[in-house]
C-alpha cells in the first residue's frame, strides 16, 4: 500500500474511535503488528500533515503521542527513531527524537519511605486512599513520589484540573510521576496540563519533545522561548514553529483536545 494511502486508512481507523484511551491502544497495537517501515512511513505522513495545521492529522496524532507516550513502547520508539534517521522521515524523526539536556537539574529521588513504621503509610495503603473522594486525602496525596500512587489519584473523581496543573508544573518533580501524568488520556489533553508539562524541566525530554508536536503556535513561542525548558525541546519547537502555516493560513484550525 501506497505510504499516503496506508496513513489515510490509518487516520480514518483512529478517529472512528471515540474514546481516547481506545485510540492510543489502537495504534499500540499497529505498532506492534506492522511492519516497521510501514508504520513509520504512516506516522512520517501524519506528522507531515498535522505540522500543516490539517485537522483530521492533528486528531490523530494525539492518539500516536498517547500510544508512544504508554508504557512498554521503549522498543518502538527506539525502532522508530532507528528508520527515521536511515530514511530521513524527519516529520517522524521530530516526533521521536530524544533530546539531551545541555545542563540537566539535579535529579530529584524519592525519600526513603519507612513502610508501616512509625506511623508511616505503605505503598498500598497509600494507593487504597488515592481511590477514596476526600478533598484532604488528594492534598496529601498529590505529592506522592511513587507513579502507581500518581496513577490511581489521577483516576480520583474529586480530582481538579487545577489540581493536575500544580502537579504538572511542581519544580523540582520526579520524572517517573511526570510521565505517568502525560500518559493520563483524561488530563494530559488539557492544554493547561500539556503546557505545564512540557515547560518543566523535570519532564523526561522524549515526552516534552513529543508533546511539543501538539501545540498550537502560540504555545510553541512560548516554550521555543523559555529559558527553563531544556535547550533541545525548545530546538524542536523552533522546528515545528518554521513549518506551521501562516496564522491566517491555519485560521481558527481546531485545537487539539
Amino acid at each position: 500500500m501506497e505510504r499516503s494511502a496506508r496513513a489515510d486508512a490509518l487516520v480514518r481507523a483512529i478517529l472512528s474511535l471515540a474514546d481516547a484511551s481506545l485510540r492510543a491502544s489502537y495504534v499500540a497495537s499497529i505498532g506492534r503488528s506492522w511492519d516497521v517501515t510501514a508504520f513509520a512511513h504512516a506516522l512520517d505522513v501524519i506528522c507531515e500533515r498535522a505540522e500543516q495545521a490539517e485537522a483530521p492529522p492533528r486528531e490523530a496524532l494525539l492518539a500516536v503521542v498517547d500510544a508512544l507516550n504508554g508504557e512498554g513502547m521503549e522498543e518502538i520508539v527506539q525502532r522508530l527513531r532507528e528508520q527515521a534517521a536511515g530514511e530521513s522521515l524527519l516529520a517522524l524523526e521530530r516526533l521521536v527524537r530524544m533530546p539531551v539536556r545541555s545542563s540537566p537539574p539535579p535529579p530529584r529521588r524519592p525519600e526513603p519511605v519507612r513502610e508501616g513504621r512509625d506511623g508511616a503509610m505503605t505503598l498500598g495503603q497509600r494507593k487504597s486512599l488515592a481511590r477514596r473522594p476526600n478533598r484532604d486525602t488528594l492534598a496529601r496525596l498529590l505529592g506522592d513520589p511513587h507513579p502507581d500512587v500518581i496513577r490511581r489519584v489521577l483516576r480520583n473523581p474529586r480530582l481538579t484540573e487545577d489540581d493536575v496543573v500544580r502537579v504538572a508544573a511542581k519544580r523540582p518533580s520526579y520524572a517517573a510521576v511526570l510521565a505517568e501524568l502525560a500518559r493520563s488520556t483524561k488530563w494530559s489533553h488539557r492544554p493547561r496540563v500539556r503546557m505545564a508539562l512540557v515547560m518543566n524541566p523535570s519532564t523526561p525530554p522524549e515526552i516534552a519533545a513529543r508533546i511539543a508536536g501538539l501545540l498550537l503556535r502560540p504555545e510553541l513561542e512560548l516554550v521555543a522561548h523559555s529559558p527553563a525548558v531544556a535547550a533541545s525541546v525548545r530546538a524542536i519547537c523552533f522546528e515545528h514553529l518554521a513549518r506551521r502555516p501562516p496564522v491566517d493560513q491555519a485560521g481558527q484550525g481546531g485545537r487539539i483536545h
